[in-house]
């Protein structure tokens, strides 16, 4: 009877495991409803205050007033539901993660299927280049060697054998080099992958940083509505107003304090800064995510492909009589090899090198071809390097596959031999090893310096181990070579007796941008902290080499055994993390949340994404990252690149700078409506604005000119300030300074223009007031572009928009005053001369005085 695992599952024995245990699928996928993106566009504190509002002037009769405000919130919710959409479908394009086929035993025959039809029990093939798509149980396998750094952030392959017990290949890590077959043993959601995704959605959903603060500003304009509306109830049954004059009022006033445009205004300017970010290669998934990200005051990275480029470079060549230097990075063979003295050498210039280069040609199954202008690999990334290395010292390439014998690497013997013919007189055959230092210096009787092979001696094997070890303390992963002439052409299993002809250093070299944008990050005061899988002394010799001060190494196994005062007190330091699983960086950034901070974390791998979900804002890769990663991340690097982390950072302090400019503003203009309209109300006068024309002043003309000025070009020094406190207001005891200064004087000066033209007819009186509110709001912009002496230096024409926002607004005031259409809908009158010549008297000291102020105070960045 055939071997059952050579006939694999019938059809229909595969069609009832499919039913039972479902679709070969995370079953997480992002399928967010456009109806839940568009709902919750509409859950925010200030909108639903906005509906509300509008729901009483309906009741009241005032359908004019009811529609204006709900167009304001429709708009808000359409401008957030097409960034999120948009933003959504572009992670979907981003799906790579898990092939989408996978080969299959059926019915004793070999066959291609969608990787979502795999079920336990299938018999899967698998080769170099192939993603793993189910956890399997090996029952085969040659030369296999499995990339696992999606998983284990280890970036290094493992080698794997099926008479290991503990043999197991994961779903989502990749086949670098051999093949195999194995049974699969769980799909979907039953995988390791799949259990560290159902981690990932165990961290609930979070609110950012300017979600949080724009909700309590939201409670406090609410409660201020509320009491001041109380107050006009009380105040009109007392003098006995009527009843809907009274509510009139009361709605005049809580229109007044609430800025209606404010969620409008915010939803535009941070869709405009998201746009812009795309056009610098980062993804907002959610609209605050980069004002939030500029808010960080730690950024937790991964190393591997973060802060690396995630390509094994040889960057060192040891031999008895040379060291040589490799220049060029990655797997372009663009570079060369010299000595210390910078003369560039090639393999036929020294035989010691050429038959070093020779056997890292020779040993080895990596392949590397070039499509376009990029460099190919498939395979082991080591021998990819080597490969690469041999091509930068001019090593001749053989002809076909000169291999008669080969031993592949194992973990137990840390090396891999080949044999091919000889090439000089007096050699018949050659073996060609590679491997661990240590395994190959111990076997080897013989070492080559000058073209010759000399007896190894204690002196010349101390020497040997002391240079591999410097080399490896500088954290690059050493691989030694050897040869060995013999008489046939069998690989025997001792490969003993070799010359040792040197060692190669190769790192996963860090990207060029990364160190300085770094040190851009600490000029911000912002705290970077790598966390990797990797060991220890890779990962502390690729933070020196970025620019990160390390003072204390410690392993997943030091954050399991610590407590938690030790951790937190560790965290203060310059610390770095390696050997770390999911649940060491959850812990990390729950014990950095509870210090205060605001956390970003960086990553690609599963491994990653649930810290991602639990930092304050998960920043992942796009060219790289997992689909789990990218699905917990709040913003996605389309380059993968670290600098432009920093500068998302940049924009999100400038989005941040910017909410809290037109805030201000707009709560000073709405300061000045309230100063008035109460005033006049406690000393029984007649209506200064009617809701109609606060509406129109806080929709349309405070609007369109708050969404200008959130458009402000970051100011000198945005990278030069400490990040700003987590619970810090978007107000600050200045930003309440300017609104009541301001809301007094607008108010004060509506209200002496409104009872000097009083005697001149109502209508004339609330026209002059109203349009003095206007143009109050419109000069006073000035003041909040900067809140230090810094216009002079940011140009007082520099943001364009502005100013032609203030000059719309006015072109648009005029026509609701002198147009009739216009008049009809506001209820306006012609203002004549004297009107116009005391508003602009008015106004001239809301331009000047702040400007005065400014001068006299110190001079900050920022």
């Amino acid at each position: 009877m055939p071997d059952a695992q050579k006939i694999g599952l019938s059809t229909a024995e595969a069609a009832a495991r499919l039913k039972k245990h479902g679709p070969n699928e995370l079953g997480e996928a992002r399928k967010v409803s456009p109806l839940a993106i568009l709902a919750r566009q509409f859950t925010g504190l200030l909108v639903v205050i906005l509906i509300v509002a509008a729901g009483i002037a309906l009741a009241l009769g005032e359908v004019i007033d009811a529609v204006a405000i709900g167009l304001v919130v429709l708009l808000n919710g359409v401008l957030g539901f097409v960034q999120e959409w948009r933003a959504e479908t572009a992670i979907d394009a981003l799906r790579s993660m898990l092939a989408a086929h996978a080969r299959v035993i059926r019915d004793g025959a070999e066959t291609v299927l969608d990787t979502r039809e795999i079920v336990p029990g299938d018999v899967v093939l698998m080769s170099a280049g192939d993603k793993v798509p189910a956890d399997v149980r090996l029952t085969g396998a040659v030369q296999l060697r499995v990339d696992e750094s999606a998983l284990t952030g280890e970036s290094l392959p493992v080698s794997k054998a099926p008479d290991d017990p503990e043999a197991r290949l994961y779903m989502g890590t990749s086949v670098v080099a051999g093949h195999a077959e194995g049974e699969v043993t769980a799909t979907g959601r039953d995988t390791r992958f799949g259990e560290i995704a159902t981690l990932t959605t165990e961290v609930g959903e979070k609110t950012t940083h300017l979600q949080q603060v724009l909700e309590r500003l939201a409670r406090q304009l609410t409660l201020a509505a509320l009491g001041l509306a109380a107050l006009v109830v009380a105040a009109g049954l007392y003098t006995g107003l009527g009843l809907h004059q009274l509510f009139m009022m009361a709605l005049s006033l809580a229109v007044s304090i609430v800025p209606e445009g404010l969620p409008a205004v915010v939803t535009i300017t941070l869709a405009l800064g998201a746009g812009a970010m795309v056009r610098q290669q980062a993804l907002a998934r959610r609209l605050q995510a980069v004002e939030t990200l500029g808010a960080a005051s730690v950024i937790c990275t991964d190393k591997t492909g973060t802060l690396t480029e995630d390509k094994m470079t040889a960057t060192r060549i040891w031999t008895a009589g040379a060291d040589y230097t490799v220049t060029g990075g990655g797997y372009d063979p663009a570079g060369h090899i010299e000595t210390a003295d910078g003369a560039r050498v090639r393999a036929g210039d020294d035989r010691d090198l050429c038959d070093l280069l020779s056997a890292a040609l020779l040993c080895n199954r990596a392949k590397l071809t070039r499509e376009g202008d990029d460099w190919v690999t498939v395979g082991s990334p080591t021998e990819a390097a080597l490969m690469t290395l041999a091509y930068k010292g001019w090593c001749p390439l053989p002809e076909g596959d000169p291999v008669v014998a080969e031993l592949p690497f194992s973990s137990e013997r840390k090396r891999m031999s080949v044999v091919t013919a000889g090439d000089r007189a007096g050699e018949d055959w050659v073996l060609h090893v590679k491997g661990a230092p240590e395994r190959i210096v111990e076997r080897s009787t013989r070492y080559r310096e000058a073209g010759e092979d000399r007896e190894m001696d204690p002196d010349s094997r101390a020497r040997i181990v002391a240079a591999y070890e410097a080399v490896a303390a500088e954290g690059a992963r050493v691989i030694a070579l050897a040869r060995r002439v013999q008489p046939d052409a069998t690989a025997p299993r001792d490969e003993d007796d070799l010359t040792f002809l040197g060692f190669v250093g190769l790192m996963d070299p860090p990207r060029p941008e990364v160190k300085g944008a770094i040190a851009a990050a600490k000029g911000a005061g912002i705290r970077v902290i790598m966390i990797t899988g990797d060991g220890a002394e890779t990962a502390r010799a690729v933070a020196g080499m970025v620019g990160l001060e390390v003072d204390t190494v410690l392993t997943g196994r030091d954050v399991e055994e610590m407590a938690d005062d030790a951790l937190d007190a560790a965290l203060r330091g310059n610390v770095l993390f390696a050997r770390t699983e999911p649940v060491h960086k959850m812990r990390i950034v729950r014990m950095l949340q509870g210090q205060g901070q605001i956390v970003a974390m960086t990553g690609d791998g599963v491994n990653d994404a649930p810290a991602l979900r639990q930092a304050d804002i998960g920043v992942a890769m796009g060219q790289r990252g997992t689909d789990v990663a990218r699905d917990a991340s709040d913003l996605v690097l389309l380059d993968d690149n670290f600098s432009t982390i920093v500068r998302a950072i940049r924009e999100g302090r400038r989005q941040f700078d910017n909410v809290r400019k037109f805030v201000r503003y707009l709560l000073s203009s709405n300061a000045g409506e309230v100063v008035a309209l109460m005033v006049n109300i406690l000393i029984g006068g007649p209506l200064i604005f009617l809701a109609t024309q606060i509406l129109w002043m806080n929709l349309i003309t405070d609007g369109v000119t708050a969404v200008a000025l959130g458009l402000e070009k970051a100011t000198p020094g945005t990278m030069k300030r400490p990040p700003r406190a987590k619970r810090e207001s978007v107000l600050g005891r200045a930003g309440l300074g300017m609104i009541l200064a301001f809301g007094t004087y607008t108010g004060g000066a509506s209200l002496w223009i409104f009872y000097t033209f009083l005697p001149m007819g109502e209508d004339l009186a609330r026209t002059a007031a109203f349009t003095a509110m206007v143009l109050f709001e419109k000069v006073s912009v000035f003041a909040f572009r900067a809140f230090h002496h810094t216009n002079w230096r940011i140009g007082w024409f520099s943001n364009r928009l502005l100013i032609l926002a203030l000059l719309a607004m006015v072109g648009a005031q005029l026509a609701a005053v002198y147009w009739p259409p216009m008049q009809v809908l506001l209820r306006t009158v012609p203002l004549g001369w004297d009107q116009w010549g005391l508003i602009g008297l008015l106004a001239l000291p809301l331009v000047v005085v702040p400007e005065v102020i400014k001068a006299l105070m110190p001079a900050r960045e920022g």
